[in-house]
């Protein structure tokens, strides 16, 4: 909670996310006014903007009327039109606050901000109580909730009128205990991609919980014209897109300039959309590709784009479309290594099978190993850092794929001489085929993710790490 918001008067509660609001009330001899929800003076209190779809009214004739407790999976702002309220609220999440309870009494002067998975009940002290509450998602049947029983001994609710004296539903009644009840879950991840290279490691860094999902490109289809009904978006609190098209060659091709376009842009625009109104943090692994390579310096998170073929358009085209977003991480990367097939492998195996490659001398960068991507993903969501572009490369100085080359050969045991200098040019001029554009300088500046708390690890360690592990397998 920020300082403004509590001099505007709002006050956190034992519950965590659970805000009671205090709302001025205007009023003279016609009646009163008051600012029921404000959503500028919520985000700057601090409070999340939590995006309402659906505004409900409950109307109670009499005193003593109770319902609850009911944990939905969205997020509620409740308060008081007429009337007046003893609300109760019991964190029912999974976590070291479960079980945790919270009375106060509101009336047309309060309000409160009632996050998900947290039960929600209430009794009314007045007549003709009209109970309302703004929801940031449409009821479903399909949705997964959580009850708790009013009368639950460990939660142990001081209701002003004894239970035993109102009228309370069928459904409530037969609601089960706090023991007996599972807590619900935080909203879930999903890994787009999941079998490519980043995305296996992603899969290791996040682990097997159910509130982790994985699914592969094929599986969920971006271009899909159904693809908001593919899923209850809603429940989800973050979407990583490691799939993408990234045959760099052939997207020079017309069939490949489509393709490349189809996954990289028209696909990343479906998912932002999907973010924006599901209120999802969308994370979107971008590429150096979107630079020409002629800056001197380290690339900022700052500079213009400026991509040279067709692969680079798409990834910014796909930039400026994430950015759009109001939850979103762009993590911008170069020259990827993880499982599979890929330029460290290569040359291993050429060294083990006694060939003398020429390699390219005149391509700077760093190398981006997947397992730290993912570590650095991860640490992005974890600490809420703000969201916007992030650079996340392995760390240390610059070096060419023919530096690279020669590591790999003599960390494997070969005489790094055998490995030759050539320009991009000469490599290309003698091979066949449409060739991409490559950006001669890939280095991007890692100040800013490293302020976050992230260090990224040197790269030639990473390096020597990798190899270590392949051949200990």
């Amino acid at each position: 909670m920020t300082e403004y918001g509590k001099a505007l008067g709002a006050a956190e509660t034992s519950i965590p996310g659970l805000v009671l609001w205090d709302l001025p009330v205007h009023g003279d001899a016609r009646g009163w006014f008051k600012e029921n929800w404000q959503r500028e003076k919520m985000r700057a209190a601090g409070l999340p903007d939590f995006g309402p779809v659906q505004n409900n009214i409950s109307f109670n004739d009499a005193v003593g009327t109770t319902r609850g407790i009911h944990a939905e999976p969205w997020d509620k702002w409740v308060s008081v039109a007429t009337g007046r309220i003893f609300g109760a609220w019991v964190d029912l999440r999974e976590g070291p606050t479960f079980g945790t309870v919270f009375t106060a009494e509101l009336d047309p002067s309060t309000a409160i901000f009632v996050p998900r998975g947290v039960g929600n009940a209430y009794q009314t002290l007045a007549p003709d109580t009209a109970y309302v509450y703004l929801v940031n998602d449409h009821w479903s049947p399909d949705a997964d909730y959580t009850f708790l029983n009013l009368a639950d001994e460990t939660a142990a609710i001081d209701w002003p009128i004894p239970l035993t004296e109102v009228e309370i539903s069928p459904k409530d009644r037969a609601h089960p205990r706090l023991a007996d009840v599972v807590p619900m879950g935080p909203r879930k991840t999903l890994v787009i991609g999941a079998n490519g290279q980043l995305g296996r490691a992603l899969r290791a860094e996040f682990g097997e919980h159910p509130s982790i999902e994985y699914t592969t490109r094929d599986e969920l289809d971006l271009a899909a014209a159904d693809l908001e009904g593919a899923r209850r978006w809603r429940d989800y609190g973050v979407i990583v897109n490691a799939a993408a098209y990234t045959a760099v060659d052939v997207a020079e091709t017309p069939d490949g300039r489509a393709a490349a376009w189809a996954a990289n842009v028209a696909g990343v625009a479906a998912l932002t959309r999907i973010a924006t109104e599901a209120g999802v943090t969308l994370v979107h692994v971008s590429s150096d590709y979107v630079f020409d390579g002629t800056k001197a310096t380290p690339y900022t998170e700052e500079d213009p784009v400026s991509p040279l073929g067709v692969y680079g358009q798409t990834k910014a085209a796909a930039d400026a479309v994430v950015a759009t977003a109001p939850r979103h991480y762009i993590v911008r990367t170069s020259w990827v290594i993880g499982e599979g097939r890929n330029f460290v492998r290569t040359m291993a195996s050429l060294a083990q099978r006694g060939v003398d490659p020429a390699v390219v001398d005149d391509q700077v960068g760093r190398l981006s190993f997947t397992r730290d991507i993912a570590r650095g993903i991860r640490h992005l969501l974890d600490v809420g850092a703000e969201y916007g572009v992030y650079n996340l490369t392995g760390g240390g100085e610059e070096a060419t794929w023919y530096d690279i080359a020669r590591r790999v050969y003599s960390a494997t045991g070969a005489d790094p001489n055998r490995v030759t200098p050539i320009s991009t040019d000469d490599y290309y001029a003698g091979s066949e085929g449409v060739h991409a554009p490559r950006p001669r300088r890939s280095m991007l500046d890692l100040a800013k993710i490293t302020r976050t708390g992230f260090t990224p690890a040197p790269m030639l360690e990473s390096l020597d790490d990798y190899l270590a592990a392949d051949a200990a397998q």
